[in-house]
């Protein structure tokens, strides 16, 4: 299992030290499978340095086919095709930050399209959390609150509410957004990327990430408080489940890259999730994230007692029986673990409690309902828990 180096749990504003010892397994290991003598000298070169660090090392490392460091200039999808011109470099260097850059996503596509499988993008932009620093270290005590609020006002919620996007571009043409972490992230796996690095130095967030197949071929994620989400239904069919929002925009791009270094917790969801935003704390612990789910209810994708309804790509970590166990029933909105007293831990204990409550089910389908629903809200009621 890889481990990125520069990875941090939290967005926090600091930098990671770089060492050669066999702990550091993750830039060391991605070194390893570099096969372009320049590409790996170019990537341990430029480690560690700050965007002028690199703006100076370029000036005397001049590009070519195999590395190539686009200008600031470059900062639309047509710049980079025109810079490219047929090219296809092992190692593409952005230098624009990413949160000045016009229509991202396609951007990252186009250079998606221009890279062959194995090779590497390296970028970097300013995150919510940097921002939102370098006004409270900007502004007196008083003034730096209002203008911090401001800020996520106009850049973060204006941006996705329907009554003001059109505004909000209208304005800034779409410079200078704000991303969070999360998002950045999402954007960039989306685009078809596998974050390999990733590291926060000298004022700035830093990504190296390797192509590993074509972009995501969907509708792009919306900044909607109710969200839409894709879920493994009964006989297998997709179905489409609704939720308030809890989690940072393009979440759902990197729940794999969350599963390999994040351990789960209680219920099989993620241990110290950062995708998870500060209103969705909230709304977990008082199960409204779940009230849209109702209108899945009255529709017929699912009932009140059932298995939770996955993604695709959480679907893939139950074994082969467990699937063929879960598709045979519409999942449900009270998942069963909330009945045990001891909240499973661990995928398998999971899948154990869901076998119980599956298995039962098909021989008694209304007195396992029945006697699940009392034993679940008991435990919300009197041992508190709340979703996950």
């Amino acid at each position: 299992m890889k481990t990125p180096l520069f990875h941090l749990q939290y967005e926090l504003p600091v930098s990671q030290p770089y060492t050669e010892n066999g702990s550091d397994t993750g830039a060391k290991l991605y070194i390893d499978l570099v096969d372009n003598d320049e590409v790996r000298h170019s990537l341990l070169a430029t480690g560690k340095m700050s965007l002028k660090e690199l703006l100076r090392w370029f000036a005397t490392h001049p590009d070519n086919d195999t590395v190539v460091a686009l200008p600031f200039t470059t900062r639309t999808p047509e710049a980079l095709d025109f810079r490219l011109d047929g090219r296809k470099p092992r190692l593409l260097y952005i230098m624009r930050p990413l949160h000045t850059i016009d229509r991202l996503d396609d951007f990252l596509y186009s250079a998606n399209a221009h890279l062959d499988d194995g090779a590497t993008i390296c970028c970097h932009s300013m995150t919510a959390l940097l921002k939102r620093k370098l006004l409270e270290q900007k502004y007196p005590w008083g003034i730096r609150h209002l203008a911090v609020g401001q800020n996520y006002l106009w850049h973060r919620v204006c941006p996705k509410l329907a009554l003001t996007r059109w505004l909000y571009f209208a304005v800034t043409k779409g410079k200078d957004r704000t991303f969070n972490r999360v998002e950045i992230l999402g954007r960039i796996y989306r685009a078809g990327f596998e974050v390999v690095d990733e590291q926060f130095r000298q004022g700035e967030f830093f990504v190296t990430a390797r192509k590993v197949k074509a972009p995501v071929d969907d509708i792009a994620p919306t900044g909607s408080p109710i969200i839409h989400l894709r879920r493994v239904g009964k006989d297998g069919k997709m179905i489409v489940v609704h939720k308030f929002r809890t989690m940072y925009t393009y979440s759902e791009y990197i729940q794999s890259y969350i599963f390999q270094y994040q351990n789960l917790q209680s219920g099989g969801k993620f241990k110290n999730d950062y995708r998870i935003n500060f209103w969705g704390r909230l709304l977990r612990k008082i199960w409204l994230d779940e009230l849209p789910m109702v209108w899945n209810m009255l529709r017929g994708d699912i009932k009140l007692v059932g298995v939770r309804p996955l993604s695709n790509q959480y679907f893939s970590l139950y074994t082969p029986e467990m699937q063929q166990l879960r598709t045979r029933t519409k999942p449900g909105l009270l998942p069963p673990f909330y009945y045990e007293r001891h909240t499973p831990e661990t995928i398998d204990e999971v899948q154990a409690s869901e076998r119980r409550y599956l298995e039962a089910y098909l021989k008694h389908p209304f007195l396992t309902d029945w006697r699940y629903f009392w034993g679940i809200i008991g435990n919300i009621i009197l041992r508190k828990k709340h979703s996950a």
